[in-house]
């Protein structure tokens, strides 16, 4: 069967500001290139490892006393294992919880299939399961970033579980330059913008500077959870950004196609 005309595509003509981190955006610039949209890579996240690994090593060495290891991302997949990998095998007893599809398929690439995992991919729904529910008396290990939110910390231990943080890896904002981004903006060439947290769109905000800010907040958003459109609001957009059903490049891609195909805007005014 002949291909489609690249006119028939439906995010034909479309440039995606994509902010993925530059390690994890190929497989969403690949899919919107397969539909005929533009992908333009501008990362505002870098991933490094943790700035001191010790106190994470301390925990990863009796990893085997914990019931529960929850991984908060693909990222704390990625550098739990590496820690992890190089102290002992994965094959240790703590049943292993992934927040979201990504997490679970990182984990699963690695060998070590995730034994929970949420309907959907926020702190939120995973608390919501039934297994999350009766942890009194557990030992839980949350893999994940420096900083970050406590929710999933704090209501487990009202729940009498306990639990301890191994931060892996760190987020920092990249030096980048705005300039050839802005140039392809102010010809027409941006129409839609998509962020996967507040980390992110707050570095987007500072990264483009004065110069481009009005455009970024007339532009159309794309986003993983409702914290980020309340976000968005806060800092002036004048369209709701559109909310993806999960975090997948599958579910921000259906978000776009909506998008495209949707021509009543609806303006940040409304209610969220």
């Amino acid at each position: 069967m002949p291909l489609p005309p690249t006119s028939a595509l439906p995010l034909h003509g479309m440039g995606i500001l994509v902010t993925r981190p530059a390690r994890q955006a190929d497989g969403l610039c690949r899919l919107i290139g397969e539909l005929g949209g533009r992908p333009w890579r501008f990362p505002v996240l870098e991933i490094l490892p943790t700035s001191d690994p010790a106190p994470a090593l301390t925990l990863i060495d009796r990893l085997e006393t914990y019931d529960l290891a929850i991984f908060i991302s693909a990222n704390a997949v990625y550098w739990g294992l590496e820690l992890i990998r190089g102290r002992r095998s994965l094959d240790v007893p703590p049943r292993r919880v992934a927040i979201g599809q990504a997490t679970a398929r990182a984990l699963a690439e690695q060998g070590a299939p995730a034994h929970v995992l949420p309907p959907h991919f926020t702190s939120e729904e995973l608390l919501a399961l039934p297994e999350m529910q009766t942890v009194a008396g557990l030992r839980i290990i949350i893999f994940r970033g420096e900083g970050g939110r406590d929710l999933l910390k704090d209501t487990l231990l009202h729940r009498g579980a306990q639990v301890e943080y191994a931060e892996v890896y760190r987020r920092v904002r990249p030096a980048a330059q705005p300039t050839a981004l802005l140039r392809d903006w102010r010809q027409g060439g941006i129409h839609a913008v998509i962020v996967t947290s507040n980390e992110s769109l707050e570095n987007l905000y500072t990264l483009i500077g004065t110069a481009g800010r009005h455009r970024l907040l007339d532009t159309n958003l794309i986003v993983l959870s409702p914290r980020t459109q309340r976000l968005a609001r806060e800092l002036g957009f004048r369209r709701l950004p559109r909310l993806a059903e999960a975090a997948s490049d599958e579910a921000i891609v259906q978000a776009l196609l909506r998008m495209a195909s949707d021509s009543i805007q609806t303006t940040c005014g409304d209610p969220l």
